[in-house]
């Protein structure tokens, strides 16, 4: 099926993929495969799916609640998945749930997904979404996970918001060779990292692009040394 026969909904999936996210460098054949399979309007807000595949950030307005966040740009997504390298064995933790559709990638990759929102009523929101699109491997917690989250290492860390600097426990919580990709800085200037754990004591750290995002809700400035 070519694009010109695909469906409208499946038409505009299409051009997601081909238009804004393949030009920022997400290759990873297994990733686009999952842009396909997992159904981003699903998790979009009602009112607002008509955004679901539009180059843009969607606020996360649920009824009449505003939860002040919103889904990241598609390409974004699409790149914070393809950064992570996640093996079918991998355990993931992810610290924003948002609305679920990122945590929905993760567990498509990943053997378990523990996803943290500090916000009740976005988690429940999450937790519905990734119920009914029948994801059993993706567990959803509220709190704040801004430090880190129980005493678990993981394979794979992904923290959805920005943050001035990166917290040490986050990157102690990484098992030997785990990885974690983290959006670093302050507004204007912010770089997506991805940290790997070399060794006990030891860490790696790539630069992988230039971006603006919210800053995660729990991380203040004054909760780190500089």
């Amino acid at each position: 099926m070519n694009a010109a026969t695909l469906p409208d909904v499946e038409h505009a999936r299409f051009n997601m993929v081909e238009q804004q996210i393949r030009p920022w460098d997400v290759l990873d054949p297994q990733v686009l495969e999952l842009l396909f399979k997992v159904k981003r309007e699903e998790f979009v807000p009602a009112s607002l799916r008509a955004l679901a595949f539009i180059d843009t950030e969607i606020p996360l307005r649920i009824e009449d609640y505003d939860s002040g966040e919103c889904m990241l740009a598609p390409k974004l997504e699409a790149r914070l998945q393809q950064e992570l390298a996640l093996k079918p064995t991998d355990s993931v933790l992810e610290i924003g749930t948002g609305s679920g559709y990122q945590t929905a990638l993760l567990a498509g990759q990943a053997q378990t997904v523990a996803s943290v929102e500090i916000l009740p009523k976005l988690a429940a929101f999450a937790q519905a979404n990734l119920k009914r699109a029948g994801i059993g491997n993706a567990t959803v917690q509220v709190g704040d996970g801004s430090k880190g989250w129980g005493t678990t290492e993981y394979d794979a860390i992904l923290v959805t918001g920005s943050v001035p600097e990166v917290p040490d426990s986050l990157k102690y919580q990484l098992r030997v060779g785990g990885r974690l990709v983290i959006i670093v800085g302050q507004a204007p200037v912010m770089t997506l990292l991805r940290i790997t754990r070399t060794t006990a004591a030891s860490f790696e750290t790539e630069s992988l692009l230039e971006t603006v995002v919210k800053p995660l809700r729990g991380i203040t400035v004054s909760k780190f040394k500089f």
